[in-house]
Order: C-alpha cells, then sequence, then structure tokens
C-alpha cells in the first residue's frame, strides 16, 4: 500500500489541480474520440472489435462475442467462493440503492380540463462499457447494469 501525506502546499493546490481536469482541457483528444465515434458508426461491430484488440488487448469476433453458459459456469469454478459472496453482496446494496430512486409516472386533471404530469419510461435497451485490460472491475459492471436493470431496460448490452 502506497501512504501519501498531504502536506500544507498540496491542500492549498488542490482546486487548481482539480481545475487542470476541467473538461476545458478534453478538446486535445476531440479529434482521437471523433474518429472512434466515426470508425463505430460506419464500420460497427467490426470497428468495435478492433478497438477492443487495440485497448484491450483481446481478440473477439462476431463467433465469440457472447459469452456460453459453458464459459460462464467454468468462470465460477475459477473464482474463490468468498468473493463470489462479496459481489453478490454488492449487487444486493447496489439495487436496494437504486431502487430507492425510482421515479413513477403521475397525472393530474385540473377542473378546466388540463392535464399534468410526467410519464417515466425506461430506455430500451442500453450499452454499457466495461474497461478491462490489466484491472478487473465488477464493481463497474454492477454500478452501470444494477440502475438500468432496476429502470426496467430490456436489453443490455
Amino acid at each position: 500500500m502506497r501512504i501519501v501525506t498531504l502536506t500544507e502546499k498540496e491542500k492549498n493546490n488542490i482546486l487548481e489541480n482539480m481545475l487542470k481536469r476541467s473538461p476545458n482541457q478534453y478538446g486535445k483528444y476531440q479529434d482521437a474520440v471523433d474518429e472512434i465515434l466515426n470508425a463505430v458508426k460506419d464500420r460497427k461491430d467490426k470497428a468495435l472489435f478492433e478497438y477492443t484488440g487495440k485497448f484491450d488487448g483481446v481478440t473477439i469476433t462476431p463467433e465469440t462475442i457472447r459469452v456460453t453458459k459453458e464459459e460462464i459456469d467454468e468462470a465460477y469454478e475459477q473464482v474463490d467462493q468468498e468473493l463470489i459472496d462479496v459481489i453478490r453482496k454488492a449487487l444486493v446494496n447496489i439495487r436496494s440503492y437504486h431502487e430507492k430512486q425510482v421515479r413513477y409516472s403521475w397525472f393530474d386533471s385540473k377542473p378546466d380540463g388540463t392535464l399534468l404530469g410526467q410519464k417515466i419510461t425506461p430506455l430500451e435497451r442500453v450499452g454499457v462499457y466495461v474497461p478491462g485490460g490489466k484491472a478487473v472491475y465488477p464493481s463497474s459492471v454492477l454500478m452501470n447494469v444494477m440502475p438500468a436493470k432496476v429502470a426496467g431496460v430490456d436489453r443490455i448490452v
């Protein structure tokens, strides 16, 4: 574990350092992001597979994109049961938290015929990016998928 002592000088520079990461500094990445977005728009899955190989070092094809039941069973066999229990507990906590955020549609009619309200409708489908590479973050999956499931999203990719 690395321990860092916060000095008086560092305390004074916290705001300055945070501002260095402001969205105003993201412009230098715009061309690269546009290139990726255009490639995915034009070449769809083929571009996604290429970028997965480039950024995550994983080869994916149309035949291997879906995880099989056998692969899931094999993964469960390779993971310590204690970790599985921790992940399941986290899942329950995350679901419980997001269930408290659920909003419902409501409507109210006034005597003059005016109808007020809001209609809450979940998205039909959402895409979730799960970082890969050298580190594994099951929490990223849970914290991105559970809110969508609680909201009633039908298809999560």
